[in-house]
């Protein structure tokens, strides 16, 4: 007879899956180096909760959008969400679809795709355009997170990651590109309640093997970034109305060897646990948008939540287009 593992055998496992993965990220940066970062676009923020509160968000729970930043964040999850976080910068266009799942024996569950669109690029000869080129980069993941005891949260992500440049109409001599590789991230949160209001987490993301175009002279590393943080709910302020929530984050994000840490801070305050304001101040050092202050407004009727997030100063904004994140999260 087949024996099944039980749900605290699955959450071992879990948790010595995600102690491996974070004893072997070291050594997998060394390994890869010197070699240029590939794929730096899983370093691009997704959802716009996260965007708004400076990106300081590895201790936070905000929902789906955990799945992108700490996997562990959705453990506590009770509600099934689908999700979608659309992105407009001056790079590309990004939509990234989550759908979580809790499961009353095992933990929480969730499966997500995001698709980064660089617009596209005709192929034109001397009667006019006869085709298209289509750049993008494609993610898929699949989550899992479960709580260990009352303090402790853990989720790991299995992720497929792909470049492409594919070409349609007549595309005869244009080469394409059809790159992939596959990558892992794992998280860990530890509730302090008790001692004092906070939540503490680590995330390490985009553990792999090298995202290989062509052949191995034609590869590059994953870049495999560590991010932790601290969350924390201020208590009630004499003056302040009891429906008024405060809470703020500070995080650091390096790769594996500590070079050039980025801080980042934010601050959400809540009226009732429907309407949010939002802001945080990244301090960036060349993985994405470039430093500054952002901004973020969230709404929640019922079953859905709208948030918006905008990055104040960075690439995009000082070009004229300040990068939009928009999240829409229907919770059922």
């Amino acid at each position: 007879m087949r024996r099944r593992l039980s749900s605290q055998g699955v959450r071992a496992v879990v948790f010595a899956a995600i102690a491996l993965i974070v004893a072997l990220a070291p050594a997998c940066a060394s390994a890869q180096k010197p070699a240029t970062e590939g794929a730096l676009f899983l370093l691009l923020p997704i959802g716009a909760r996260a965007v708004g509160e400076g990106q300081a968000v590895v201790a936070d729970e905000p929902g789906s959008e955990a799945v992108w930043w700490n996997p562990a964040a959705i453990a506590r999850g009770e509600r099934r969400e689908i999700a979608i976080h659309h992105s407009q910068t001056i790079i590309a266009t990004g939509d990234a679809v989550t759908l979580v799942v809790p499961s009353a024996l095992l933990g929480v569950l969730a499966i997500g795709a995001n698709i980064v669109y660089y617009g596209r690029e005709d192929i034109t000869d001397t009667v006019g355009t006869v085709g298209v080129l289509i750049p993008q980069n494609i993610v898929y993941a699949a989550t899992y997170a479960t709580p260990i005891a009352k303090r402790f949260a853990a989720g790991l992500s299995y992720k497929i990651v792909q470049l492409r440049l594919d070409c349609s109409g007549g595309c005869a001599g244009v080469p394409t590109v059809s790159a992939s590789s596959s990558a892992l991230d794992a998280g860990m949160q530890a509730r302090l309640a008790g001692l004092v209001p906070a939540t503490i987490g680590i995330a390490v993301r985009n553990v792999g093997p090298r995202l290989q175009v062509n052949d191995k002279d034609q590869s590059d590393p994953l870049p495999t970034r560590v991010q932790g943080g601290i969350s924390v709910d201020v208590p009630d302020v004499a003056g302040m109305p009891a429906e008024v929530k405060v809470r703020i984050s500070a995080d650091v994000l390096s790769d594996v060897h500590f070079n050039a840490p980025s801080p980042r801070f934010g601050a959400s305050i809540g009226y009732r646990n429907q309407a949010f304001f939002r802001t945080g101040y990244l301090f960036d050092r060349g993985d994405g948008e470039g430093d500054g202050p952002s901004l973020g407004f969230g709404l929640a009727t019922g079953s859905v939540v709208l948030d918006i997030g905008r990055i104040v100063r960075g690439l995009s904004a000082d070009a004229g287009k300040p990068p939009t994140y928009v999240s829409l999260r229907y919770l059922f």
